[in-house]
């Protein structure tokens, strides 16, 4: 059994392209046309972009409008997050105000490093207790800075009225 062949002939290339002379003098081109250009300079942090509508950020927990956790530590999210950056212990709440919520969480940990900021998190919380926030610039010293706790995803998710309130329905 033999195996056939194809010849692909290409033309020998000329004197001028060996040497990228119109290689060379395209970009030169391109450096002269963009030095004239106005620039676009921001003074970071205080000036900051502003992001479209739908952008995916950080994920964040945010609380209701009464400031109670909206979190009941179902572990969904941690389920379907893809690089398993979520971590979830529950545990079981006595607050008076949530007397129709059995658990919360005792640890919710989001490790910002390994996040992909795909947005899966937000579809999958039926309580809407996680959102994607609108912040890019996330930085640490550390990579123990990067892992955030609950305690830091409050504090950057605020609060956010309206939406699913399990214990008002009974």
């Amino acid at each position: 059994m033999s195996a056939k062949v194809k010849t692909v002939h290409r033309t020998p290339s000329t004197f001028l392209e060996r040497l990228y002379v119109p290689s060379v003098l395209k970009g030169l081109g391109i450096t002269f046309r963009r030095m004239f250009q106005r620039k676009v300079t921001m003074q970071f942090p205080e000036e900051r972009w502003e992001v479209r509508e739908g952008y995916r950020g950080a994920p964040v927990l945010v609380k209701d409008d009464e400031g109670r956790p909206k979190c009941v530590a179902c572990s969904l999210c941690e389920y379907v997050c893809p690089p398993k950056a979520i971590y979830i212990v529950p545990e079981e709440v006595d607050d008076a105000s949530r007397a129709h919520i059995e658990r919360g969480p005792a640890v919710f940990n989001i490790n910002m490093l390994r996040c992909i900021f795909c947005g899966l998190c937000e579809e999958a919380c039926p309580e809407e207790a996680i959102f994607m926030s609108k912040e890019y610039a996330l930085w640490g010293a550390s990579r123990a800075e990067l892992i955030h706790d609950k305690e830091t995803l409050y504090e950057l998710g605020g609060i956010r009225a309206g939406g699913i309130k399990k214990w008002k329905g009974k």
